[in-house]
């Protein structure tokens, strides 16, 4: 009763069934502890995924463009009294981004809104570093900086702040996904820390540069999206397991290739 309310249909069967289809995949089996993940060679790739996602999320430098954000409107022209107003609606962009990427989802699909997303990011990064380095010499450059600030933050929302936390319930079971969000909300703090301590200093060492190191994020995490995260798009989980079941279990044997730890009888060639 409570689905039909939800979904605004009675034509339930389909996800009836993939429900009791995970639920008879895990009976039997207690809910795990974070530590129980990283050690489990069958969740190797998913724990391997939440941990590169959600690292990324504070690693990319989205956080630090409103470090950038009062000194680029002021050098544009933006009044002292109205730059907090400014501040304010790059926060919004934001807010509305990650909320349209919650209605398009479904429709464009998780990989090309997380790759979308690190690679426009780290193009915006580029041209923000040009544009910082040549601001007092070009008169037109601050404008040029203000537009990287909403673009970057913009492509931010779009894809890894809609896409990064829906992640864990899509490719962990019911008995794994509170310690999945238990590591994503430990790594999204610590980075988040890492990133606040650390940002002054590079800034100071690298000066109108300092985006290099949240470029090399941005592509790195791109690059992992497009050779290792599987699509999960209209797929159910039963289904994303055994894209993960295939690349954990890799390793040639004798009877062929491992399907589970539960079926590993033969020793590896």
């Amino acid at each position: 009763a409570a689905l039909q309310k939800l979904r605004g249909t009675s034509d339930l069967s389909a996800e009836l069934e993939e429900m009791l289809a995970e639920q008879a995949a895990v009976k039997g089996q207690r809910a795990k502890n974070p530590w129980e993940l990283f050690q489990n060679r069958a969740l190797r790739w998913q724990v391997v995924s939440i941990v590169v996602l959600s690292s990324a999320m504070q690693l990319c430098g989205n956080d630090s463009m409103y470090f950038y954000a009062a000194y680029v409107f002021q050098e544009a022209g933006i009044p002292q009294d109205k730059i907090p107003y400014v501040v304010i609606g790059t926060g919004s962009c934001e807010l509305i981004t990650s909320v349209t990427c919650n209605m398009i989802i479904d429709y464009a699909g998780r990989r090309p809104l997380l790759l979308g997303g690190y690679i426009f990011m780290a193009g915006w990064a580029i041209v923000f570093m040009v544009a910082l380095s040549q601001q007092t010499q070009i008169s037109w450059m601050p404008y040029l900086s203000m537009a990287c600030i909403f673009a970057y933050i913009l492509s931010f929302g779009i894809g890894p702040a809609g896409v990064t936390g829906v992640l864990p319930t899509e490719v962990f079971d019911q008995m794994s996904r509170p310690a999945a969000y238990m590591i994503c909300g430990s790594l999204l703090w610590f980075n988040l820390f890492l990133v606040g301590t650390a940002f002054p200093f590079i800034v100071k060492s690298l000066a109108h540069f300092c985006y290099i190191p949240f470029l090399v994020v941005c592509v790195c995490t791109a690059l992992y999206v497009w050779f290792f995260l599987p699509e999960t798009k209209g797929k159910s989980f039963l289904e994303i397991s055994e894209e993960f079941r295939k690349r954990n279990f890799k390793t040639k044997t004798r009877a062929g290739f491992y399907k589970g730890p539960e079926e590993i009888k033969t020793t590896t060639l």
